[in-house]
Formats: structure tokens, sequence, C-alpha cells
């Protein structure tokens, strides 16, 4: 496979709860970030670069029912966003942030856990499409990001990480996940990303 050919791009988690400054959670970019608009227009980069070439995007969302029925809390991560009532579906929190979200007929797939692969189709979705390598961006790093890389590389793709499209609460932890992900993934930036499709 060469250039666009078997890839695609899966976006996590781009919506208000985590990425506006209004959101109600901060493991993602804090209320206060300097970067908050650098990381987001990388993103809004990344995806008009996949879109002028055709290569599919599949947008990951988190979302849980209103009562939070069927939840497993067995993480202070979780258990800190219930406490916080985040991630309801319905609310404007799971809506995907302006200009981070969906066009056309591009698929989106909703999940309730830190890996996109997990509990819901995201596979299934990219093996019917003929995807074999992803570009993984999106918002937490730590969590859903890293979480997809390891599991997409598991069940056999070949993952790319789009470095400067994706963002965590603080810098130095950021910069770890990278890092322990740079085994199983190839890590790039944005604009080596683009020059490869």
């Amino acid at each position: 496979m060469s250039g666009a050919e078997g890839l695609a791009l899966v976006a996590m988690h781009y919506q208000n709860e985590n990425c506006h400054p209004d959101g109600k959670i901060r493991v993602g970019i804090p209320a206060d970030a300097q970067w908050r608009w650098e990381r987001l227009g990388a993103a809004k980069r990344l995806f008009a670069g996949a879109r002028a070439k055709g290569v599919p995007l599949v947008h990951v969302r988190l979302a849980v029912p209103p009562d939070y029925r069927g939840v497993v809390a067995n993480t202070a991560h979780i258990r800190e966003w219930m406490a916080l009532g985040a991630w309801q579906e319905g609310p404007w929190g799971t809506e995907f942030m302006e200009g981070l979200g969906p066009e056309g007929d591009e698929v989106v797939v909703a999940h309730q856990r830190n890996s996109g692969f997990h509990g819901c189709p995201l596979a299934d979705v990219l093996w019917r499409q003929g995807v074999r390598r992803i570009v993984v961006c999106g918002v937490s790093t730590a969590y859903a990001v890293e979480g997809t890389v390891r599991q997409g590389a598991d069940i056999g793709f070949e993952v790319m990480v789009a470095s400067d499209a994706c963002a965590t609460a603080r810098p130095e932890q950021h910069e770890a996940a990278l890092a322990a992900m740079a085994p199983l993934a190839e890590v790039l930036t944005v604009d080596e990303i683009l020059a490869r499709f």
C-alpha cells in the first residue's frame, strides 16, 4: 500500500466535554491551557487534508446513558467524570466541538471506555473499508489515544499518531504518552502526515 490507500483517520473525542473551555473534563485540555487552539487547529488541518485526499475519517465519541446505567466505574478516572455528571448522552457536552465533527457520510461510532475499539464497531467499520493503516488523533493523548493505539496495534493495524493534534492535561504527560506509544506506532506531526497523504 502506498499513499492514502488502505488508510483512515480515527478521530477520538473531539467533543465539547473535554475540548471546549466550558467542558467538565480537564484531563485532556485544562480550562486555561494556552495551547488549546493550537492543538485543535492542528486537528482541523489534519481533517481538511484527509478530506482533500479522500482519506476516510471515522469519528469516535464518548457518550453514556444519563443515569450511567451499565457504566463500570472501575477506575478513578471514570468515577471522577461520573461525579461531575460528564459524558451523558444528549447534553451539549457529548456533541462534537464546532469544526471537529463529521461531514457528509463520515462514520461516527460511540463507546464508553478509553480505547476506541472497546465495545463499539470501530474495527469492523475499518476492516469493511479495506483499512489496514490508521492515523489516530484526539483528546486525551494518555487515555483515549494511547488506549486506541495499543488495541489497534494488537488487532493488526499499522498505526500512526498525529502528535500535535492530541492533547493531555499536562505537557509532560502528553510527551510521556507519545514516548510510550512509539514502539507500537509511528509518532508524526500533522505536517508529516499530510505529506504522506
